[in-house]
């Protein structure tokens, strides 16, 4: 079967909007990692800064773990990051995904395949809201439909890791 029925063109994929006033409904987003240190941290922050400037105020965006890292501090080498291309980074602290915050969430969206069936399995219920947050890139998926795991490599890792969000977060914009 493999990743094909999980990765969609961006523009194949949209969310309701208000049939009154034309406008996305409030949406709320939720990214997911392995330990909310790095990438989700990431893509939620940066999220929340490309929806702000294209003015979708009605979409809200948290993230989350899939691991218990007991509200850890976000990874210094993302943060740095973010601050340098002038996303607020401060005050993130690691949080453990709950069933509360897949239920609350319209679209789940994680970094890799692994952790796509890890919410599902421990989800069941939310299938139809987890994707992979690479198949939104408007650079295209290529052959891995992950966003690997930066943490612990080097800059250029975080650089690259910090580029894929961002272009698949540009593709998500489009869908909301």
């Amino acid at each position: 079967m493999g990743f094909a029925p999980y990765l969609r063109d961006a523009s194949t994929v949209r969310m309701g909007t208000d049939s009154v006033k034309g406008q996305p409904l409030a949406k709320k987003i939720l990214f997911v990692c392995s330990g909310n240190l790095c990438r989700s941290f990431m893509a939620e922050r940066v999220f929340r800064k490309l929806s702000r400037q294209a003015g979708r105020s009605g979409v809200q965006a948290a993230s989350a773990g899939l691991l218990d890292l007991g509200g850890a501090d976000a990874d210094p080498q993302a943060a740095a990051i973010l601050r340098e291309k002038g996303v607020d980074a401060s005050r993130h602290r690691s949080r453990t995904l709950t069933a509360e915050m897949v239920e609350g969430a319209d679209w789940v969206l994680v970094m890799e395949e692994a952790q796509r069936g890890e919410v599902i399995r421990r989800h069941p219920g939310a299938a139809d809201k987890v994707r992979l947050l690479k198949s939104f890139s408007l650079q295209g998926n290529g052959a891995d439909p992950d966003i690997r795991d930066p943490r612990g490599m080097t800059p250029y890792h975080y650089r690259t890791c910090f580029a894929v969000i961002y272009f698949s977060l540009e593709g998500l914009l489009r869908c909301i």
